[in-house]
């Protein structure tokens, strides 16, 4: 490796690295949270049955899942302008990113939900409780143990799947190393540090993801014992 290619290297880490801190990771975050939070209401429409809304889910599910993430960012970013509705890359990409994740999380919490035994939820009835209470003090904390670690990793699936706003114009890591590759023209080692920064963020999500399951399973455990 020339020393040319090394002073690139080292100047590049800390420019696609800092990206990563400050567009990459905020826009999975963010995306993930607003996600989570579509995938428990179209998630409660389903197990609930609410007949008036229940097909619209189904059917924002099927296009979504459906269709590449790809084409959904080109579809909002490029398409809604020729219906006089112009949105700014970095919450195109938001909303974009969550809706998508929306869908794949929502079918993990209906399972995870499902997966309670019916039993549980007559007992809630048994005791007094309302259908709300019922979910929210007894199933949702249950189906939750159940879909973290899917949930963890549509999470890290997310973090790589940011790479794909370069192409609506987002400012994040990999469109950094792409302009810098364009000036150096050194786009193996460039794109291969981008990869192993990457690896470095999923890593981290990774641990977070056992040390959150361990956590679970260690309160799984102890009530449990109460019981």
């Amino acid at each position: 490796m020339n020393e040319r290619l090394i002073n690139i290297l080292l100047e590049s880490f800390p420019k696609i690295f800092l990206q990563g801190i400050l567009i990459t990771i905020p826009l999975t975050l963010v995306s993930f949270a607003l996600a989570l939070v579509i995938a428990m209401i179209c998630a409660m429409i389903q197990v609930a049955n609410v007949k008036w809304l229940k097909p619209f889910v189904r059917f924002y599910i099927w296009i979504v899942r459906g269709t590449p993430l790809l084409v959904q960012l080109y579809l909002i970013y490029f398409g809604l302008p020729d219906l006089g509705i112009v949105l700014p890359a970095l919450p195109c990409a938001v909303m974009v990113f969550a809706l998508n994740e929306g869908a794949y999380c929502a079918e993990t919490m209906r399972a995870a939900i499902e997966s309670v035994p019916q039993g549980q939820l007559e007992a809630g009835y048994c005791v007094g409780m309302s259908y709300m209470q019922i979910m929210r003090r007894i199933v949702l904390p249950q189906a939750f143990r159940t879909a973290f670690p899917p949930l963890s990793n549509s999470l890290i699936s997310m973090v790589k799947d940011t790479s794909l706003a370069a192409n609506i114009t987002v400012m994040e890591m990999f469109m950094q190393a792409q302009r810098i590759a364009g000036r150096t023209y050194e786009h193996l080692a460039l794109y291969a540090e981008t990869a192993l920064i990457y690896l470095i963020f999923c890593t981290v999500f990774t641990k977070l993801q056992r040390m959150g399951e361990k956590k679970l399973n260690t309160l799984s455990g102890g009530s449990s014992i109460r019981a």
